[in-house]
């Protein structure tokens, strides 16, 4: 019987976790899959997947991929399409020929996480960042009821992408500056945080400050803590780490690719293990 094959692509692609997640998950579950990781740039992206044979089931991808993707899917799952984003790939071959499905988990994968942090609705939260991630958690928000997220950003010219996929969502975001975060995070019960571990760190004292009370999800995994996250933490509120986010897309994923429900807490231990 032929092993069955996936990965994750990217461009730079070293630094990926998702091999550590996917080859966790399918050795907790006994199966006899391999999952690497291949540095693929967008030009490049088609002439990959053409190249791919029967034994692939499927594809993760991370930056800068996720959009270019979306035009080289038979069929795009709602979600992905709503955020324009696909991260998951999923390679179908029947008698009638091989189709590709994209899919997104990010927006999953930051509600579970956050439902780990203990909430389960709002209808306040923060965004801080406006990339691609951010419109992830945009929708993830949306889910749990903040149909009006306050994003804080740099330069709001660089968040098209998020304000894009607010107006499918039918959700209103408002933009504030990155330096006022702070004032509008004391009345959310969830922030999460985009943004690197270095600008983070300038927003710790003031933004933990007011807004401890509220739920954290600080997407960053390297460092595990951020200084945001320590700072938090520290003032006596709840953080949840990007690591939890990052092992529950895969997760996800996963389940989509094998079929099976994916082992979350072995792949978290593999995963700390390699932070640590």
């Amino acid at each position: 019987m032929t092993t069955r094959r996936a990965a994750v692509l990217g461009h730079p692609i070293a630094h990926s976790l998702s091999p550590v997640l996917h080859n966790a998950a399918y050795e907790a579950l006994g199966l006899d899959w391999s999952y690497d990781a291949h540095d693929v740039t967008e030009p490049q992206f088609d002439g990959f997947v053409g190249s791919l044979g029967d034994e692939w089931a499927g594809l993760s991808l991370t930056m800068p991929l996720k959009v270019e993707a979306v035009r080289h899917m038979d069929f795009v799952e709602p979600m992905a399409k709503l955020v324009g984003a696909v991260n998951t790939v999923l390679i179908q071959t029947t008698g009638a020929g091989r189709h590709l499905v994209g899919a997104n988990t990010d927006v999953y994968g930051i509600v579970a996480a956050l439902r780990e942090g203990g909430l389960t609705q709002a209808t306040g939260g923060v965004i801080i960042g406006g990339g691609a991630t951010a419109t992830s958690a945009m929708a993830a928000l949306g889910q749990l009821g903040v149909t009006a997220p306050v994003v804080a950003v740099r330069d709001r010219a660089r968040a098209g992408g998020l304000l894009r996929a607010a107006t499918k969502m039918g959700v209103a975001p408002r933009f504030v500056s990155l330096d006022t975060a702070h004032e509008f995070a004391a009345d959310a019960e969830v922030v999460v945080s985009t943004i690197p571990a270095d600008a983070g760190e300038t927003l710790a004292g003031q933004l933990a400050a007011v807004a401890s009370s509220a739920v954290l999800l600080d997407v960053i995994y390297s460092p595990l803590v951020t200084p945001l996250g320590r700072r938090w933490a520290e003032l006596g509120g709840v953080r949840v780490g990007g690591e939890r986010m990052l092992a529950h897309q895969a997760g996800e994923q996963v389940r989509l690719m094998t079929g099976k429900e994916a082992p979350i807490a072995q792949m978290l231990r593999k995963l700390n293990a390699v932070l640590n």
